[in-house]
């Protein structure tokens, strides 16, 4: 079957989501120690689990108790989140317009806080060109959890064949692949670009 429907992942795909972004201005001038703090206190694993469903007072509240000289380092996360957010990827959004415009079924799969993901429904105006998204924090399960894909392909009564799913994790998007989707990782948008005319979902 050809593919027909396109899943975007959001953070690191449309939109340009880093926590550098907020602890450079609490680090100032000291790159070594922000790198240090993101390696060993609000670690990726650690904001992982919020994307999987732990509340920001519980994640914070946890690293606290090992951390309490940087209560105010690890409150920044949550309550700052939004200076994470540097905007969209302009050259995917335009990907994202193209298809929008030619009628393909458009939905997203994200790995993401249910606290925070408003954020991003305000701030975004193609948030409202999804026909539905399955947000992690929400149903309580990360990429890429096989079960996450198959939530996705029944809610919405998508075949894993007819459906591309785009992640800029090469693990997130090989789970999609191995359960019949087409799995694209993302690099740029211009590669994306190709992907999607080769498969034949993006007019050339």
């Amino acid at each position: 079957m050809p593919a027909k429907n396109v899943v975007f992942d959001l953070g690191g795909v449309l939109i340009d989501w880093d926590p550098r972004y907020l602890y450079r201005k609490l680090f100032p001038g000291d790159e070594a120690g922000m790198e240090r703090f993101l390696a060993e206190v609000c670690t990726g694993e650690w904001n992982l689990a919020q994307d999987a469903g732990r509340t920001w007072a519980e994640g914070a509240a946890l690293l606290k108790a090992q951390h309490p000289e940087k209560a105010a380092l690890i409150d920044a996360y949550h309550l700052r989140w939004p200076e994470m957010l540097a905007g969209p990827i302009e050259g995917t959004v335009a990907v994202l317009a193209e298809l929008h415009a030619q009628g393909t079924p458009l939905y997203g799969l994200t790995n993401w806080s249910a606290e925070t993901y408003p954020v991003a429904l305000e701030r975004f105006d193609f948030m409202a060109w999804f026909r539905g998204v399955v947000v992690s924090g929400t149903e309580k399960v990360v990429k890429p959890d096989p079960r996450i894909y198959r939530l996705l392909l029944e809610r919405f009564e998508l075949a894993a064949a007819e459906t591309v799913f785009i992640d800029d994790k090469p693990k997130n998007a090989a789970a999609a692949t191995a359960l019949g989707m087409h799995g694209v990782h993302f690099t740029t948008p211009e590669a994306l670009r190709r992907d999607l005319q080769g498969l034949g979902v993006l007019a050339g």
